[in-house]
């Protein structure tokens, strides 16, 4: 177990690096083994482990859970923060709810401590129960040993490896009682009213067989510009749904009858202008162009993002925008463009007609307008993500990237 766990890190961290990894912890019997195992490792190389606990404040004694688990990290030699859940919780959906929770938790406060890589305790247990739970109707997905942060835009830069998605969970406890261990049992897993739980409890009964991880290739993809996306018409719907939720900003990606009706317009050899999912496709003879949609009557969503001296923020999911010393509001540059100076407008013919709109533009106290992706020395700095969150979600970043 021990030889295989530093197999995959070693293949996927970055020889040499001191930035902290971290480390999703519950104190359940997965993240003990995971936190144990990434402790030895880095230890040995130098680089300190941060154990990450969320407090969904779901359960009334989740309070002495999460004080538990922050002592045992501490204990075994790891730095331990506390996350919690606050706010309204919905009625319905909970599970869901509280994984996208603890997802943004996780990766904003891994980014905070200067994390890279987010370790998570998930096991081929897990993999067994997505599948189980698929035959009976739901959608959810398999876990990967490697991707970036489902969180967004909290997990920009921050990719999540779980490296031990082969191994069996009731193995891991084996090796755990060896250790003289002990973890907690959280009553939620046996609460049959989830479906994970009753997966749970299906695949008990059963001698279940673990197939090992598809493994995919990285794509061949060509890039045009910063602002937009084109790829090849044979472009698989993998590759389809992620240039649509890049460029366009968003959190979901299309799925479905829609995506498999769009990748089959374009290897078709189809002229056409289409938008999905937020963005809107041009497919003519150089491919397809994905670029985020600006949309008539309100309907674009790009909504204006308020930031005060200094602050930094993601605007439409696609800017990291940083304001200079007083404050600013960051809008779609639709509509804004006769107001830009005479250097920015200059600048903004080199930019194709549909990306000018969707581009930044910062409108000051006095409603002056500039865009910091036109100004060439502006004090408002601006980092597109499209391009790289691209090649985060279609595996063209396949190791921790330099800080």
């Amino acid at each position: 177990m021990t030889e295989d766990f530093e197999a995959v890190l070693e293949r996927r961290l970055r020889p040499g690096a001191t930035t902290p990894l971290a480390v999703g912890f519950s104190g359940g019997g997965d993240s003990l083994a995971l936190l144990r195992l990434a402790l030895a490792w880095a230890v040995a190389r130098g680089r300190p482990v941060l154990a990450l606990t969320v407090d969904h404040g779901l359960n009334p004694a989740s309070a002495g859970w999460t004080a538990d688990a922050l002592a045992k990290a501490r204990a075994l030699g790891a730095d331990a923060r506390a996350l919690r859940w606050t706010g309204d919780k919905p009625s319905t959906g909970v599970p869901a709810a509280a994984r996208a929770a603890r997802h943004a938790l996780l990766a904003a406060a891994a980014r905070e401590a200067g994390a890279r890589v987010l370790l998570l305790g998930h096991t081929a247990d897990d993999r067994l129960e997505a599948a189980r739970m698929r035959a009976e109707g739901s959608t959810t997905s398999d876990p990967r040993s490697w991707g970036p942060s489902p969180a967004w835009p909290e997990g920009r830069g921050v990719f999540v490896l779980r490296p031990l998605l082969d191994a069996r969970r009731q193995a891991l406890r084996d090796w755990l009682s060896e250790q003289g261990e002990t973890w907690l049992e959280d009553p939620a897993n046996d609460d049959l009213r989830f479906a994970r739980a009753r997966a749970r409890a299906a695949l008990a009964r059963e001698d279940a067989v673990v197939a090992s991880e598809a493994r995919v290739s990285a794509p061949t993809v060509a890039f045009e510009g910063e602002h937009a996306l084109r790829l090849p018409r044979a472009a698989s719907a993998v590759q389809v749904a992620a240039a649509c939720l890049c460029a366009a900003g968003t959190t979901t990606p299309p799925r479905g009858e829609r995506l498999e009706r769009l990748v089959s317009r374009l290897r078709s050899g189809e002229t056409f202008t289409a938008t999905l999912a937020g963005a809107r496709i041009v497919a003519d003879e150089a491919g397809a162009l994905f670029v985020r949609e600006a949309g008539e009557g309100g309907r674009s969503g790009l909504s204006p993002l308020v930031l005060a001296a200094g602050e930094t923020g993601v605007w439409d999911g696609r800017y990291e925008v940083t304001a200079s010393d007083a404050p600013t509001t960051i809008r779609p540059l639709g509509g804004l463009a006769s107001r830009l100076p005479a250097d920015e407008s200059q600048a903004l013919k080199a930019f194709a007609a549909s990306v000018r709109p969707v581009l930044p533009a910062a409108v000051d106290a006095l409603g002056g307008v500039s865009s910091p992706i036109l100004a060439g020395d502006g004090t408002i700095r601006a980092r597109v993500l499209i391009r790289e969150r691209f090649e985060a979600a279609t595996g063209l970043i396949d190791q921790e990237p330099a800080t």
